[in-house]
């Protein structure tokens, strides 16, 4: 734990998905919030249908969501830094990238994962 999903619409240019993970993966460990960095998991999700308001048919906005999964017991004011250190990341990280083509819109929500959670090595 933590879990973070990314979910990319295809208007959006990440020209290097693993850096940016690394990035954000790097970013949430420095923030002091987590044991071990092997504990913090990412992925990108990316999204074949999508519109944004009710007559973008030229795809001209696109969005990343970011879904940060953490274990329960932080305050708001954490979750807060978190939210925000995410979106800096990302926004670091692609905004020289974009060609101009979509609005990027980045959104961040941080979720205390339920109470019953269970999860094993099977090997090291």
């Amino acid at each position: 734990m933590p879990h973070l999903t990314l979910q990319v619409t295809p208007n959006v240019s990440i020209a290097h998905e693993e850096s940016l993970l690394t990035s954000l993966n790097k970013a949430l460990w420095d923030s002091g919030h987590f044991g071990k960095p092997r504990d913090i998991k990412a992925r990108i999700v990316p999204i074949e249908t999508f519109l944004v308001g009710v007559e973008d048919d030229e795809q001209t906005n696109g969005f990343i969501h970011a879904h940060l999964k953490i274990m329960a017991g932080r305050d708001i004011v954490v979750r807060n830094q978190l939210s925000e250190l995410l979106l800096s990341t990302i926004e670091q990280q692609i905004g020289e990238e974009q060609p101009g083509r979509a609005a990027v819109q980045i959104c961040v929500e941080v979720e205390e994962i339920s109470a019953v959670y269970h999860k094993k090595m099977l090997s090291s």
